[in-house]
């Protein structure tokens, strides 16, 4: 998975599928664009994205998150609750504050 940090007043973390960097779906008016300059930071493993997961929920960072991988992860982890994700050409995806 791509892991990138944004930092400002407050931390958001951009996780994205591997394979979905650089992409674009559409579904009508809707529009999801994975780009690299949001998404692509450093490639981890799953237990390493787990982990920044669950940390970073801890110090109140916000996600931005893309893919069944991602959004499976987080749903596993916690930070995120069943069905509170939207999807796009079945691409799930799913922003916390």
């Amino acid at each position: 998975m791509w892991v990138k940090f944004h930092r400002s007043s407050r931390t958001v973390v951009a996780i994205c599928d591997e394979n979905l960097l650089g992409k674009t779906f559409r579904d009508g008016i809707r529009r999801l664009q994975i780009t690299e300059s949001f998404f692509k930071g450093e490639i981890m493993l799953r237990e390493e994205v787990a982990g920044i997961m669950k940390s970073e929920s801890l110090n109140g960072s916000s996600f931005n998150i893309v893919g069944r991988e991602s959004v499976n992860l987080a749903l596993s982890v916690g930070i995120i609750e069943k069905d509170s994700w939207y999807e796009v050409e079945k691409i799930p995806f799913v922003i916390t504050c």
